[in-house]
């Protein structure tokens, strides 16, 4: 039951990795207000919450398969307070940091309509802490984590988001160029 319960949180840990830099990726491209080759920008903001979702669901199916594996050696509390784990626990902390964060982007995602614009951005903005704090996570504390397949696809990650982010701080990103028009009128 143990192999099986490692196999699932294995796999899931990569799927979701994947998945939240889609999601990156994806949230990127919404928020420029272009749309991507022909879809429309709102479908690539659903495309975003769901694909978030999906990562999400991923992300708990990661957490406690690993929670009911023994050699993982998980209790609770190394769910919420990082580097408490008895196995790896630098590593395992930076997974429960960014397991963390996810938690604080669900919460506000949830609470939307309830809360202000400023504030969600404010909080949404934790994406750029969190992914790499994964990312480092699973480089560090994943089986595979040094495997040159999965080091191939972490640098393939890495490469992507850095080309989306800079081009989000570009002049080329739709909104800051809407951005400086405005405060040069």
């Amino acid at each position: 039951m143990d192999s099986l319960m490692w196999a699932i949180g294995r796999v899931s840990g990569f799927v979701s990795m994947f998945l939240l830099t889609g999601t990156l990726l994806l949230g990127i491209l919404a928020r420029s207000g272009r749309p991507l080759l022909v879809i429309p920008r709102f479908s690539l903001t659903l495309l975003h919450r769901n694909i978030s979702l999906l990562a999400t669901v991923f992300l708990i199916l990661h957490v406690f398969t690993l929670l009911l594996d023994s050699y993982a050696q998980l209790n609770v509390v190394d769910l919420i307070v990082p580097f408490l784990g008895s196995y790896e626990p630098f590593w395992q902390g930076l997974g429960t940091v960014a397991f963390d964060l996810v938690l604080a982007l669900i919460i506000t995602g949830l609470l939307r309509q309830r809360m202000s614009q400023q504030a969600f951005r404010a909080v949404h903005w934790l994406n750029y802490a969190m992914w790499p704090i994964a990312l480092a996570h699973s480089i560090g504390n994943g089986t595979d984590g040094a495997d040159p397949w999965f080091i191939t696809s972490a640098a393939l990650c890495v490469a992507m988001v850095l080309g989306a982010v800079t081009w989000r701080l570009s002049a080329r990103f739709l909104e800051n160029a809407k951005s400086r028009q405005e405060s040069v009128q």
